[in-house]
């Protein structure tokens, strides 16, 4: 196949596709470029249809150091796990790419986006996706496409939308609103934003709409060039007679679902599959058709579930479309943490644990990303017993990545800057139960915990999850959905926001023809939801504590000369190790002269203050001191004014009254109080007086013979040592 490319201008930015040179052997493999940011993106289908009740996609972003000219860290000098904005970046791919196959594709499908080139410019991720909807087609993959994703920005400044922003166009923005689907509908969306209105929101999102339609048509042109040629898979097909034998127990399967304990209810409904495997097939037709019958008997599920939404109006639990489960919040519930907050919303339950740190322990990110890391750090943990089962316990699994970070964004507009809360945070949201919303739980969890701790946020945070049953023209959305109305349901969309707007919000949509009309009712409901769970919020913590707990660190900024760090440092980091070690406290130095002191007790970290000011004070004239004699010269002493500075107490200053010899009066590590008369502004040499000074001692000093006149000077007996006359000396003449 020869080389295809094709290269077109959008929005302002440049792109390109190209096929036919590298990665031949995959089923499709496509460089995608923005700017000098390129991207191989390969498509593998396999050829054996899998027996399972899923389809099996697997979707992996690989960072590779190189494309950003850095070599990785640690020993092994190699990429080992995917960072947190790689399995992002994964999951993002999936989504949208996911409902872009047909209903009973059995067969794996492996998608990877290797970074070749990363230009620090332009970001990796956004077009990994119309990169992967081409690799896919390109290979005559059973794909539905063109897909792509956008990420729209907004200048701050005009109000105009950006697409694709820049990083540079980024920090002038106060939206990233990353999109994805086709020129039909949207299937993910994804956003962090500074307080924005749901209008704004909306209207960012049809924006993104009409912007994806446009890479859409480049790339079906793209495509167009390629012709590929269509390959026949195979798509699975159940025996027609299962879904009719299943069907029969549809009533019994809306009675099973009728039942607000999540647990009570999936045994009523486990129980009931288990009797129509057993009663409406034998066991030859359970063997041959175990995955179908599956299938079935979740497809009845869901069906009756939908059902009794779309025509009564209620859901399984008994609460109507926009009623939210009953509450129960506390904060402060555990001792000694530096906050928490216990978040419970029906039988969904996280307690969120909130810990103050230096700044120096913020979280390091060795990523393609030009960042160097991040100070507010949250963790969301989903163990198996949250929802009552036994599973592994390891290292977060892509999900739980995705829902801290999702929580992580909907906060971190809510912080103080480090000028104001020189803290480094972390968040961390244990979910204790789970019956859906757990992310947006742990949203409310994580405010209630900073309350607690004290940390002086903007505004407070709450979340919701809304979902969707669509039926044809018939459209119900649902408020603070359950884990059964997220499963079988069309659509889960939260969002996050304060009383001003939107901070946060992620959406997954299952339904083909969601338009941003529906997304606009479902923004203004959930609204309405956020309002009224915020508002319970604030019943058990109005605002933030006043005062940290006596266990988090108390901690103070103070600014010192550049030309003093050094003298703070000391060779070798002993100076500032020494008041560490001698006060208790912890001490941060930045380049810039900025020091942060830390300590949990509050004596710690003034004593630690005072010596590190005592370092970098400079003597004025008229200060008075209290210093230690450290040195005696003929002339005077050196009295220690500060831990860098000495001065020079002389010897006619010492005593009322002549002194004949230091050691008359001063001696070696005596504690003198002294007053600074004099600093010289070329040298920095100080001059001291001495206060309340002593009477000199008696016979201290001792008149010295009268000094001769200059006629005696003649009649000297000019004798050499050997008693010899000694010649005048003569002038040249």
């Amino acid at each position: 196949m020869e080389k295809i490319v094709e290269e077109f201008e959008l929005y302002g930015k440049k792109y390109k596709f190209e096929t036919g040179e590298l990665a031949k052997q995959a089923t499709g493999a496509v460089l995608v470029s923005q700017g000098d940011t390129t991207i191989l993106v390969t498509s593998v289908v396999s050829k054996e249809e899998k027996n399972y009740d899923f389809f099996p996609l697997t979707v992996d972003y690989i960072e590779k150091m190189y494309s950003v000219g850095r070599i990785p860290g640690g020993y092994l000098k190699r990429e080992a796990r995917p960072s947190e904005f790689g399995t992002l970046t994964a999951r993002m791919i999936d989504r949208p790419i996911r409902t872009g196959f047909p209903e009973g594709f059995k067969q794996e499908v492996h998608v990877v986006a290797t970074t070749f080139v990363c230009d620090r410019v332009n970001t990796p991720d956004v077009i990994c996706v119309m990169g992967a909807s081409a690799a896919l087609m390109a290979g005559g993959a059973p794909f539905e496409g063109p897909a792509a994703c956008v990420r729209i920005g907004r200048n701050t400044e005009t109000g105009e939308f950006i697409v694709n922003p820049t990083y540079e166009e980024m920090e002038s923005s106060d939206l990233e609103l990353t999109i994805a689907g086709t020129k039909d509908f949207i299937s993910m969306v994804e956003a962090g934003a500074e307080e924005i209105t749901e209008e704004d929101m909306l209207a960012a999102m049809n924006f993104g709409q009409e912007a994806i339609a446009a890479f859409c048509e480049h790339q079906a042109a793209f495509l167009a060039k390629v012709n590929p040629t269509p390959i026949e898979y195979k798509i699975h097909e159940a025996d027609p007679s299962i879904e009719q034998r299943v069907a029969e127990y549809y009533d019994a399967m809306a009675a099973a679902l009728k039942d607000a304990d999540k647990q009570s209810r999936v045994a009523k409904c486990e129980e009931l599959k288990a009797q129509i495997k057993a009663e409406a097939f034998n066991e030859e037709e359970r063997a041959a058709w175990g995955a179908d019958i599956a299938a079935a008997c979740k497809a009845l599920e869901k069906k009756a579930m939908r059902k009794m939404v779309i025509e009564t109006g209620e859901r399984a639990d008994g609460r109507a479309v926009n009623e939210i489960r009953p509450l129960h919040i506390v904060p402060g519930y555990l001792p000694r943490v530096h906050g928490s907050g216990l978040f419970q919303r029906g039988q969904t339950q996280v307690m969120s644990i909130c810990t103050l740190g230096m700044l120096n322990e913020w979280q390091r990110l060795d990523t393609i990303e030009p960042v160097d890391g991040k100070r507010y750090m949250h963790h969301y943990n989903f163990p198996p017993y949250c929802t009552g089962e036994v599973g592994r316990m390891g290292s977060p699994k892509r999900r739980e990545i995705g829902h801290g970070a999702l929580a992580e964004r909907a906060i971190r507009p809510m912080l103080p800057s480090e000028d104001e809360f020189p803290y480094s945070i972390r968040v961390v949201s244990e979910v204790l139960e789970s019956n859906g919303s757990s992310s947006m739980a742990s949203t409310c969890g994580s405010t209630l915990a900073l309350m607690d701790a004290g940390v002086p946020m903007k505004r407070p945070v709450s979340g919701i999850a809304m979902g969707l049953i669509k039926e044809g023209d018939d459209v119900v959305i649902l408020s603070d959905i359950q884990g059964l109305e997220d499963f079988l349901g069309d659509m889960d969309f939260k969002v996050c926001g304060t009383e001003k707007g939107i901070t946060a919000l992620q959406m997954d949509n299952k339904a083909k023809g969601l338009s941003t009309e529906i997304l606009g009712k479902a923004l203004s409901q959930a609204k309405e939801g956020r309002a009224f769970i915020l508002g319970a919020m604030l019943e058990q913590i109005a605002a933030p504590r006043e005062q940290l707990r006596d266990t988090a660190p108390r901690i103070e900024t103070i600014h010192i000369p550049v030309d003093k760090i050094r003298e703070v440092i000391g060779t070798g980091g002993k100076v500032v190790r020494g008041i560490q070690e001698e006060t208790g406290a912890t001490i941060e130095i930045l380049e810039d002269g900025t020091i942060h002191i830390a300590a949990v007790e509050g004596p710690a970290g003034e004593a630690a203050k005072k010596m590190i000011l005592d370092i970098v004070k400079e003597p004025e004239v008229g200060e008075h001191f209290e210093g230690t004699v450290v040195g005696i010269k003929d002339f005077g002493a050196f009295v220690k004014l500060t831990p860098s500075k000495d001065g020079l107490l002389h010897i006619s200053r010492m005593a009322n009254g002549r002194v004949g010899k230091v050691e008359d009066v001063l001696n070696l590590g005596d504690v003198v109080e002294v007053e600074v008369i004099e600093v010289d502004p070329k040298t920095g040499k100080i001059s001291l007086d001495r206060l309340n000074k002593p009477d000199a001692p008696e016979g201290s000093y001792e008149a010295r013979p009268a000094r001769e006149s200059r006629g005696d000077r003649g009649a000297r007996d000019r004798r050499d040592s050997h008693g010899n006359g000694r010649t005048p000396r003569r002038r040249h003449e």
